[in-house]
């Protein structure tokens, strides 16, 4: 019994394992269901479409934020226009300030030698004063319009990037209608139908995709079993599904951890008690993987036992653990009865 359990450990809880991935849309209202473009446990190739939600609404944002970017990007000229504009109204003040200091200068010095009105004098000086004004406006004006103008992010305009940015998350949307195949791979119990709403506001997936690529078998071990057992070492498997039949592999990784082990952050002190003998023992997992080349032949979930010869196939231990693998897959032709 030594020799078998530690030369060659033997598991009965062994199950193909699969890479599944839920199939989430990503949208962001919920949206129609308006075609289903595969069919349940029929092969599918990575891209491949799935499933067609309801374009419409989605359409409709992106020639929304379209017009908007048009009319964004014309706002822009526009404001280099009006920095323009402003930039003319400047000079033009400051050329009408010139001519008014002048006319001012001239009536204030006739009306201090009498050779003019006095009010000719304050009306000049009055005039300057309402220019000065307005140069100020003038200056503020153009402040206005280069701060506009200069309000950018990467050298493209705030209200640019801002509306383009909408644009690009509409049309990711857009894209996200169209729901792939993330890998090759199948779907089993497809449930989806047209008519059916998905998107923002459903709780979890629509279909989990079943991925072809990387299927192993994944063996519960006592942890003493694993002694010696290493990575690369033969192994032989008698899954349930294939009465009769064994199949080869080999150890690709051992899994050394166990929840018992991990005390979760809470604000509850550990109760440490003796564990019943009636309990089965914590056990550790071992990573398997096939060496035949059709893997597909292994579905998810297949259960069965497999036995791992920590030094090969040869001596009498071997030759036991062969002998008696054998006699539980030849015995799968009867159990477990049906009656």
């Amino acid at each position: 019994m030594i020799g078998l359990r530690f030369v060659t450990p033997y598991s009965t809880e062994a199950k193909v394992i699969q890479h599944t991935i839920q199939l989430v849309p990503r949208l962001s209202e919920p949206t129609l269901v308006t075609a289903v473009l595969v069919q349940p446990d029929v092969p599918v190739k990575k891209g491949q479409a799935l499933f067609q939600f309801d374009r419409r609404p989605y359409e409709f944002k992106v020639n929304q934020l379209k017009a908007q970017l048009a009319q964004a990007k014309q706002d822009v000229k526009i404001m280099q226009a009006d920095v323009v504009i402003a930039q003319q109204k400047l000079i033009k003040e400051q050329s009408e300030s010139s001519f008014i200091a002048y006319q001012q200068n001239l009536t204030t010095s006739l009306a201090k030698n009498g050779a003019g009105p006095q009010e000719d004098a304050q009306r000049s000086d009055a005039q300057l004063k309402k220019n000065t004004a307005a140069i100020k406006e003038a200056k503020a004006e153009l402040d206005r319009a280069n701060i506009r103008l200069d309000s950018n992010i990467n050298g493209t305009n705030t209200k640019v990037a801002e509306i383009q940015a909408q644009l690009d998350q509409a049309e990711y949307f857009l894209e996200n209608t169209t729901l792939y195949a993330p890998e090759d791979g199948h779907i089993i119990n497809l449930q989806v139908r047209p008519g059916m709403v998905a998107g923002d506001y459903r709780i979890g997936a629509i279909a989990s995709f079943i991925c072809d690529s990387g299927p192993y078998l994944l063996a519960n071990y006592f942890q003493e079993n694993l002694k010696y057992v290493k990575i690369g070492q033969p192994v032989e498997v008698a899954l349930n599904l294939y009465p009769g039949q064994i199949f080869t592999a080999k150890v690709e990784a051992i899994w050394k951890a166990n929840g018992v082990g991990q005390l979760m952050p809470s604000g509850t002190l550990p109760n440490f008690e003796p564990v019943s003998p009636d309990l089965p023992q914590n056990q550790f997992a071992v990573k398997i993987v096939f060496d035949a080349k059709d893997q597909s032949q292994f579905p998810i979930g297949t259960q069965g036992t497999c036995a791992i010869y920590t030094n090969g196939m040869q001596g009498s231990w071997a030759a036991l653990r062969r002998i008696g693998i054998r006699t539980y897959t030849w015995m799968n032709w009867l159990y477990p009865m049906p009656f």
